[in-house]
């Protein structure tokens, strides 16, 4: 895949791979942080913050990052995001090891930052209530409709401005609320990924990697046949290929 579609357009400003990397570690430790310290608040307080509370604390958190970092990295926060950005011709491969290496690092640093905080909680691990099968499908279901709606809110690679806020946080609120009892809707491999080490629980962890990055990959198919070249058209007018 050309790596051209993610160039910048005349007149933007290049930002230094540094501050990219930054941006999405920061990112991804204040979903991490915030999503699943939700989760361990309502542990602690015996259930006094639901899942409705749990739901809008994903939705929130993502929202208000996309405002403060999305003209910066892109406010991906989401390894399976990246690799759907990618698939999409909007961003380019080399920078897709980087990015994911950021959201890891940002969400183990918040998993391990809430085990300090409250050891004896799950931390917000992800596990399916569910049979593995059809948890895998619902993931990856999840993760398609993400990446569906993001393509249609953002510019190029950058989810930014209150239209790509609101959107996402929606998407993410509302699917956790239905979706957060079966499999925790996760959507992500990072937010996964970080509880799960932290609190040793590594069970179906294999799940949480993969359905995300497989639906991410399904939400750009599923945009193109919605919507034709427009997911992947870039501020030069590059469309699918």
């Amino acid at each position: 895949m050309s790596d051209r579609a993610s160039g910048p357009p005349p007149g933007r400003k290049v930002i230094p791979l540094s501050r990219r990397v930054a941006a999405e570690l920061l990112g991804t430790f204040a979903l991490v942080f915030a999503g699943c310290g939700a989760v361990v608040a309502d542990q602690l307080s015996g259930g006094n913050l639901g899942g409705v509370g749990v739901s809008l604390t994903f939705g929130l958190v993502v929202m208000v990052m996309i405002h403060a970092v999305g003209d910066v990295s892109g406010a991906h926060l989401n390894p399976a995001v990246t690799v759907g950005f990618w698939a999409a011709r909007r961003f380019p491969g080399r920078l897709v090891a980087p990015y994911a290496a950021a959201q890891a690092a940002g969400a183990l640093a918040a998993a391990f930052g809430l085990r300090w905080l409250a050891p004896a909680t799950t931390l917000g691990v992800t596990r399916p209530a569910i049979p593995l099968a059809p948890a895998f499908a619902l993931e990856v279901l999840l993760t398609f409709f993400l990446m569906f709606v993001i393509l249609t809110v953002s510019t190029g690679s950058r989810e930014q401005g209150p239209d790509a806020g609101m959107a996402v946080g929606a998407v993410i609120a509302l699917e956790a609320l239905f979706a957060g009892p079966l499999t925790g809707a996760s959507m992500n491999p990072a937010r996964s990924l970080g509880p799960a080490l932290a609190s040793g629980h590594l069970e179906a962890l294999w799940l949480y990697l993969l359905a995300p990055v497989a639906g991410a990959v399904l939400g750009v198919v599923g945009c193109k046949g919605v919507r034709d070249g427009a997911c992947c058209a870039t501020a030069e007018g590059e469309g699918c290929r």
